[in-house]
């Protein structure tokens, strides 16, 4: 069985890597897991919540250990692709429900701040109007009470002109009575 190889270039060098078509023993796995372990630890991934590095390297490795399955029984490596296909496909669908409830919730916050403006909108509105009749009717209690001022001044006015003329009525009779007739 002939293996493929993975070409590259890294710092001006050519790298070649074969894959190995020999059966994995326990040792084998054991530095997998340290490595996976190593990576981990030196890209930083988060242990929990969602990690794009560490679903990464996961990947990586889960393809290596189906590599090795797959090279002592075949169909245990099938169907560990089909596993692996289909956990691949869930994660890309809950990636897109996600995505898609994320859109829905903001969304959802832009119309309430739209509904919260909108009804401190007509609140302002609707307290500008309360405004406006309460001067109105402060302003037709001024000038009633301008008015009902103005007639009370007038009659006061009256009754004093009719007093001094009552006084000076009063004033002529009495010097007509007091002065001696002749």
């Amino acid at each position: 069985m002939k293996g493929r190889s993975l070409k590259w270039a890294e710092e001006g060098q050519q790298w070649v890597q074969q894959v190995s078509s020999a059966p994995c023993t326990r040792t084998d796995v054991v530095q997998l897991q340290g490595q996976l372990d190593g990576l981990l630890q030196q890209r930083q991934a988060r242990e929990t919540g969602i990690c794009p590095v560490r679903r990464e390297l996961y990947s990586q490795f889960f393809d290596e250990l189906i590599r090795q399955v797959t090279i002592n029984c075949a169909e245990r490596g099938v169907l560990l692709m089909r596993v692996r296909d289909e956990i691949r496909m869930t994660l890309a669908a809950d990636q897109t429900l996600y995505e898609s409830s994320t859109a829905f919730g903001v969304r959802k916050a832009l119309q309430a701040a739209q509904g919260k403006a909108d009804m401190e909108t007509r609140e302002k509105r609707d307290l500008q109007q309360q405004l406006n009749e309460q001067k109105a009717k402060c302003e037709a209690v001024e000038k009633r009470a301008l008015e009902r001022r103005q007639t009370e001044e007038q009659k006061h006015s009256e009754e004093i002109q009719f007093l001094k003329r009552t006084n000076q009525q009063l004033k002529a009779q009495l010097e007509v009575t007091i002065t001696p007739k002749k």
